[in-house]
């Protein structure tokens, strides 16, 4: 019977030891064995780039011209994104720009209006 504790994301009882990591095989989450059980349990906090908190729903304006990829478009400063949604990733955001369509922003590129 195995003494380690079951996985903080899916529950599974077969987590295994990586060095100093533990590792469970169905989901693939790996967490520190020294860290608190409760420390992925807390809502991830979303600053803009004065380090403002952001929430689902809020407006932002672009405070530096971004080059969207693959495409001649750009999204220029001071455009305005109304009711963003916060998602995680590398991307913190998903908007509708005006005239370009649904993307993905940082978050440290937008300022909370």
């Amino acid at each position: 019977m195995s003494t380690l504790p079951p996985c903080p994301k899916c529950t599974s009882e077969y987590t295994y030891e990586d060095g100093v990591q533990l590792v469970c095989p169905e989901c693939g989450h790996e967490w520190s064995a020294d860290a608190p059980a409760d420390a992925g349990d807390a809502d991830k906090v979303y600053k803009d780039s004065v380090g403002n908190v952001l929430q689902d729903g809020d407006t932002v304006t672009v405070i530096k011209d971004l080059k969207v990829k693959g495409s001649s478009l750009v999204v220029k400063v001071g455009t305005k994104v109304k009711n963003i949604r916060l998602c995680d990733g590398d991307h913190d955001i998903d908007c509708k720009i005006d005239g370009i369509g649904a993307m993905k922003l940082k978050s440290e590129f937008v300022r909370k209006v």
